[in-house]
């Protein structure tokens, strides 16, 4: 039998979040989101759902239903993000520092971290399992290896086994390059609505069959290494003047900032100051 998911209170520490993620690449936190954002995350995002249309192939689902741009759709996307557990989890994996020489000066060098990609996805009744992957291969990265993703998919309707609950491989993200997945490793991630499921960007994980007769419907975010290209142009997704809404450490997390050393400068400078100007 697989591993089951560790399941956490909202008010867990960080440390508790990121310890088990390093053993099983993935954790359920429980009501982590409140009523009045998940309410106003589907008045602003639900009519753009209901108006797209299904996915053309196996991995992007011909029943399912896929939006992005959130943060230009909702600014209720700034709870999720600046969520205090889920960043904080990201941080603590993510932005771990390495030895670095400049001539005779030692130095410690940590990446911070950037959203890559943004999606509300809607499993409908009829759609097939998509095929187990890992979040890694959008930046063709090798397994098993340091964490350089970490990923949240906000329950947005109740998730079930039967109705396409993602389904997740724990410790997957240790395993060798070779090793794949098989069926019955995998484990649901069933949820109630306001729940999350956070994983490692080695994880094999994806959406379940839909055997129901409503739809599941998740929203997801990524935060990935600064000195990793976003797999959701988040310079074309958002507009300016949108962005200027958000406060300064959600336009860095946009990609309006600088990734150590110097990574992201414009005119060899801070490119927050274009937002600023």
């Amino acid at each position: 039998m697989p591993a089951d998911l560790t399941r956490l209170p909202a008010t867990a520490p960080v440390s508790d979040v990121t310890a088990a993620l390093e053993r099983h690449g993935g954790v359920i936190v429980e009501d982590l989101v409140d009523e009045t954002t998940l309410k106003g995350l589907w008045d602003d995002l639900g009519p753009a759902l209901d108006a797209a249309g299904y996915g053309d192939s196996s991995f992007t689902g011909q029943r399912t239903k896929r939006i992005s741009s959130l943060f230009a759709r909702s600014r209720h996307m700034e709870r999720i993000a600046l969520n205090p557990l889920y960043l904080g989890a990201a941080r603590e994996l993510i932005e771990r520092p390495s030895t670095n020489w400049f001539g005779r000066q030692r130095t410690d060098l940590a990446p911070n971290v950037q959203v890559s990609i943004t999606q509300v996805i809607q499993i409908w009744p009829g759609e097939t399992p998509q095929p187990p992957h890992r979040d890694d291969i959008a930046h063709l990265l090798p397994s098993a290896g340091p964490t350089n993703r970490v990923q949240f998919m906000l329950a947005m309707s109740e998730f079930t086994e039967e109705n396409g609950a993602t389904m997740v491989y724990p410790g997957s993200h240790q395993w060798e390059a070779e090793r794949a997945p098989r069926p019955e490793e995998a484990v649901p991630a069933e949820m109630e609505p306001g729940s999350c499921l956070i994983w490692v960007g080695g994880l094999f994980h994806g959406g379940g069959a839909n055997l129901a007769d409503n739809p599941r419907t998740g929203l997801t975010l990524a935060l990935v290494r600064g000195n990793l290209r976003q797999e959701e142009n988040q310079y074309l997704a958002v507009p300016r003047e949108i962005v200027r809404e958000y406060p300064e450490e959600l336009q860095r997390l946009l990609g309006w900032g600088l990734c150590p050393p110097f990574l992201g400068w414009h005119e060899q400078e801070d490119p927050i100051r274009l937002l600023n100007d």
